[in-house]
This record gives C-alpha cells, sequence and structure tokens, in this order.
C-alpha cells in the first residue's frame, strides 16, 4: 500500500501516527520498539510488517518518556482511535512493543473489545511489574501469534512464546538475532500472515 496519512491520536500525551491504506476496513495498530533506544513508527521491521498486510496499518510515535504506562496508554489510546476509524482492528509489537501489544490486547479482551488478531516479533516478556506479556497472554481474547530469533539476546522473547505455545497460539522461530538483519522481509511475512483479516 503507497497511500498513507498522518494523524494526530486523541490522547493526554502527544501521539503521532501514520495510516498507510487508509481507505482500507481493518487495520493493524503497530506498537515500536523502545523509544529510548530508537524505536519509532519509522523502524524497519514495522514498515515491512505494514507493506505485508492485507489491510491498513496504524505506526505512531509514543509521548514523552514514561517509563512504560505512559507508552501502554499511548498504545491504548491509538487502538481506540483505529476502532473508531476502521471496522475491525488487530494488534502488532516489535520488541518493548510486542509486550505492549500483548498487554493491550489482553486489556482490550477484558473490556470485550478484543483484537481479531494480535501478534508480536521479538516482544520483551515485561516492562514494569504491571506490564507483563507473559501474564497477559491467557487473557487475550484472539488469535495470538509470535516470531522471534533464537539467537536473540536482547529480550526474553522465548518466555511469552513458550506462554503462546500453552494457549494454543502460533509460535515461529527464525534462525536471527533481535534484529532481524537481512530478514526483515522474511519476518514481515510470517507476522502479516497471523494478522490476516
Amino acid at each position: 500500500m503507497t497511500d498513507s496519512e498522518e494523524v494526530v491520536v486523541p490522547s493526554d500525551r502527544d501521539v503521532r501516527a501514520t495510516v498507510d491504506g487508509p481507505d482500507a476496513d481493518a487495520c493493524v495498530v503497530a506498537c515500536p520498539p523502545h523509544p529510548q533506544m530508537g524505536g519509532s513508527r519509522t523502524d524497519a521491521r514495522l514498515r515491512a510488517v505494514g507493506e505485508a498486510l492485507d489491510c491498513a496499518c496504524l505506526r505512531f510515535d509514543y509521548g514523552d518518556w514514561d517509563g512504560g504506562p505512559g507508552e501502554l496508554a499511548d498504545a491504548r489510546d491509538a487502538y481506540a482511535w483505529a476502532r473508531e476509524e476502521f471496522d475491525e482492528v488487530g494488534l502488532f509489537g516489535y520488541s518493548f512493543g510486542g509486550c505492549l501489544a500483548l498487554v493491550v490486547a489482553a486489556r482490550e479482551s477484558a473490556a470485550d473489545r478484543a483484537p481479531f488478531a494480535a501478534a508480536a516479533l521479538s516482544p520483551a516478556d515485561r516492562i514494569t511489574d504491571d506490564i507483563d506479556a507473559v501474564a497477559a497472554v491467557g487473557d487475550i481474547d484472539c488469535p495470538v501469534g509470535v516470531v522471534y530469533g533464537e539467537r536473540d539476546t536482547t529480550v526474553d522473547a522465548e518466555a511469552v512464546a513458550e506462554r503462546v505455545r500453552e494457549t494454543g497460539g502460533t509460535v515461529e522461530v527464525v534462525s536471527a538475532d533481535h534484529h532481524f538483519v537481512g530478514q526483515t522481509q522474511k519476518v514481515a511475512e510470517k507476522i502479516a500472515a497471523m494478522l490476516s483479516v
């Protein structure tokens, strides 16, 4: 999809986003990696997933760094905005954002607003005691998938993947480290398949 538009997500924080394929019926909200480590909506893995999807993709930037709670609020605000604009909404995140995507999926499921699917690429297992992807997985009321690199030493994605397996979700392991150098397109297609509308 080549069409995109810039949006400001209604929020108490400054959350700006790009919607790729804004005319679609469904949308996946894409949560970026750690903002203090360069994570943003322009991340190559987020862009590749957006291009591989069969629906729209909302890639957003977090507001000012808040140690996790503010970023979680940003992700929930982005999800709420997408629910107003699209018929169906999914969730995706990479690394730090993968943890957030799974926690948002669990909390929105509890509020009867579950996404149509949730997927994470090398998700962090937790950000704080209250933002814990491993604990969240069992509360997600939609298909869940995880892709991670077998040589990933940056996050404990394996802990999340094991919980996803236990709950009947889909897990794919790739011969890669945390950054998937040279394999961005390959992993984007795997994630997109997990988020097919």
